[in-house]
């Protein structure tokens, strides 16, 4: 795999843009040592030891004062020469700098490039490309810690475990298929079916693993639905600890969403409040009614108000029959401080009053017991909706496959489903990638990385 311009010498600043004690600035590709030589006036450079030079322009006028490093490839990040320049983190002196080693041949480096480099060179895998953004964009100090074990190699060892069975367990089919006048004895049910019932197995305790680490990295997202004036806005307001919604007696006071985005024991958890689902709506009204329809549609989980008041209605009962059947849902009745109702868990629906408080502990853990996160990190690590994806569709094939096997179908038929499980395993480290995939990927990193 080649990438357009891996011939070229790359620069951009890896410190964020504004003032800081220190900046730096990192190039990469086979020109850098001699733009650095140029710059800093012949420097001995020792590799990996910092040198202390001033940097001058193309007129040999000084630029700035700080240290140079040398990463000679392929020991270095991205598998070339790579140089980085610590000097004062000015945005003047930044770009003077970045503008010297540009004028010098350097070019400015895409964002994610340094990254797409160190994949296509063999210094990282694609799950491990990713940890590097997901990282730096972590929401949470654990999904920090996951991130880092995503970095160092934890999903990456685990797809290979299971690449690895599979393996084997082609190379095994494949002999009975290439040499076919060697009539090997081949019993499917213990030779294949019980080695690929095992395989699903630990499949499906890493797609477990997989999806915590996703709703970790991504957040789990819950939708607040009901019928008008049922405490929506109120208990937004009251798991986000501020006023971000509207509330009134007015019904259709809320005629849009509201988004907010709280942790729960560390988890992230995006809430969302929407417009009250009734009937009969103005035309302002009913497009925030769609549009909390939608909303509902791609969400983890629903939490469906009702004032336990007002008890439950026809409305509720035809508002729930337009609600998506796949997304799980929580019946909540509100303002037991009204009604006297107890508190707490009730034949599958939560009581609570959030002007009281009554209830809001329990609904919190029910939100994370619905989002099957659990504490400790053995076996997780963060994960991406791709990387979901990809395992669920390996575990369809190896599950056709399976299928076969219990069939006696024919042997040709069974290698099929499992080289489609093989390559979608291997979507995930980068084996078998596309080149619009990688460009989406790696186009979603901050410049300099």
């Amino acid at each position: 795999m080649a990438y357009l311009h891996d011939a070229d010498t790359i620069v951009a600043s890896a410190t964020p843009q504004g003032r800081g004690g220190v900046g730096v600035v990192r190039m990469s590709g086979p020109l850098s040592r001699v733009i650095a030589d140029r710059l800093a006036g012949q420097t001995t450079l020792r590799p990996r030891h910092a040198t202390l030079c001033v940097l001058r322009d193309t007129e040999g006028e000084p630029i700035d004062q700080g240290l140079l490093l040398f990463f000679p490839g392929p020991h270095s990040f991205t598998g070339e020469d790579t140089i980085e320049f610590q000097g004062h983190g000015g945005p003047v002196v930044m770009d003077a700098v970045l503008q010297a080693m540009i004028a010098c041949g350097a070019r400015s480096a895409d964002p994610g490039e340094f990254s797409r480099r160190a994949f296509l060179n063999g210094k990282l895998d694609l799950s491990a490309a990713e940890a590097i953004a997901d990282l730096i964009d972590s929401q949470s100090s654990r999904a920090a810690k996951l991130a880092l074990r995503t970095l160092q190699g934890a999903l990456a060892d685990a797809v290979a475990v299971l690449v690895g069975a599979l393996t084997r367990l082609r190379v095994f089919l494949e002999a009975t298929l290439d040499f076919p006048d060697e009539e090997l004895d081949v019993d499917q049910n213990t030779q294949i079916g019980d080695p690929l019932g095992d395989l699903l197995l630990s499949l499906d305790s890493l797609c477990a693993n997989t999806e915590q680490g996703r709703i970790l990295r991504e957040g789990f997202t819950v939708v607040i639905s009901g019928r008008p004036n049922a405490g929506k806005s109120t208990l937004l307001n009251s798991l986000t600890g501020k006023n971000s919604a509207i509330v009134t007696d007015i019904p259709g006071t809320t005629r849009d969403l509201i988004r907010e985005h709280i942790l729960i024991d560390g988890m992230p958890v995006h809430i969302i409040d929407t417009a009250g689902l009734r009937e009969h709506a103005d035309t302002v009204e009913q497009i925030g009614i769609e549009r909390a329809l939608q909303e509902v549609a791609q969400a983890d989980l629903i939490l469906y108000l009702v004032d336990d008041v007002a008890g439950w209605t026809e409305d509720d009962t035809r508002i729930l029959a337009r609600l998506p059947a796949s997304v799980p849902l929580v019946k909540v009745h509100t303002k037991i401080d009204v009604s006297g109702a107890p508190p707490g868990v009730i034949d599958d629906v939560l009581y609570l009053s959030v002007v009281h408080g009554a209830g809001m502990d329990e609904l919190r853990q029910l939100i994370k017991a619905r989002s099957g996160l659990q504490h400790g990190g053995e076996g997780l690590f963060l994960a991406r909706r791709r990387h979901v994806e990809a395992l669920q569709e390996a575990r369809r094939y190896l599950q056709a496959a399976q299928v076969l096997c219990e069939h006696r179908a024919a042997p040709e038929l069974l290698a099929e489903e499992l080289r489609l499980a093989h390559q979608a395993l291997g979507r995930i480290t980068g084996e078998f990638t596309s080149e619009d995939l990688l460009g989406e990927i790696f186009t979603s990193f901050c410049i300099g990385k």
